[in-house]
């Protein structure tokens, strides 16, 4: 069985064994999701405080629904993005979208100077990323940054398939229309 058949089954199995009280189940669950879960919604709401809440209340409405979970359907993690992708947009429409996010934790083994350049990209990215409509940044986020396929963001999105490949093609233009300007701050020159 392929590597990625086999993962869904595994979350569909953890599952029925959370439905059963199997806190180990439970905790291999979120263990298996949560971190990416968690990497969307900072990524969607540009706030790791904010993230972690709608991480934690998606995982809990997961756990709460696992005795009714009927296999053969969504899995539980495009179920869970789903969930938390919901409860993004609703705290999103409940303020206006931040303009800066959270740094990134420097890796140790690079030179100050990359490890600044490092920083100051992805603060610009997710500065552009927040200026992004809700939706592309959506799309964008779970096909470029989480690496889900575009069945999975159709899934989660509730739309089809070709709506999420132009989602993040506009995506993907706008961005690169807002970080144009800002390739020789960043470091970048025409051939990379």
């Amino acid at each position: 069985m392929p590597l990625e058949m086999r993962a869904e089954q595994d979350q569909a199995d953890l599952l029925a064994r959370v439905a059963t009280g199997d806190r180990l189940a439970a905790e291999a669950l979120t263990d298996m999701i949560a971190p990416r879960l968690l990497r969307f919604a900072a990524r969607m709401l540009g706030d790791l405080a904010e993230a972690e809440d709608v991480t934690q209340e998606a995982m809990l409405r997961l756990w709460r629904m696992a005795p009714d979970w009927h296999a053969g359907g969504a899995q539980p993690s495009t179920w869970v993005f789903r969930v938390a992708s919901n409860l993004c947009t609703d705290r999103l429409r409940r303020r206006r979208p931040l303009a800066e996010a959270g740094p990134d934790l420097p890796d140790m083994a690079q030179s100050q100077d990359a490890r600044l350049m490092q920083a100051a990209r992805a603060r610009a990215l997710e500065t552009a990323l927040q200026s992004l409509p809700e939706r592309q940044r959506q799309a964008v986020i779970l096909r470029h940054l989480e690496g889900l396929s575009n069945p999975e963001i159709a899934a989660i999105m509730m739309v089809g398939v070709e709506a999420v490949e132009s989602l993040t093609a506009r995506g993907k233009r706008n961005l690169s229309a807002i970080l144009a300007g800002q390739r020789d701050a960043l470091g970048y020159d025409d051939d990379t």
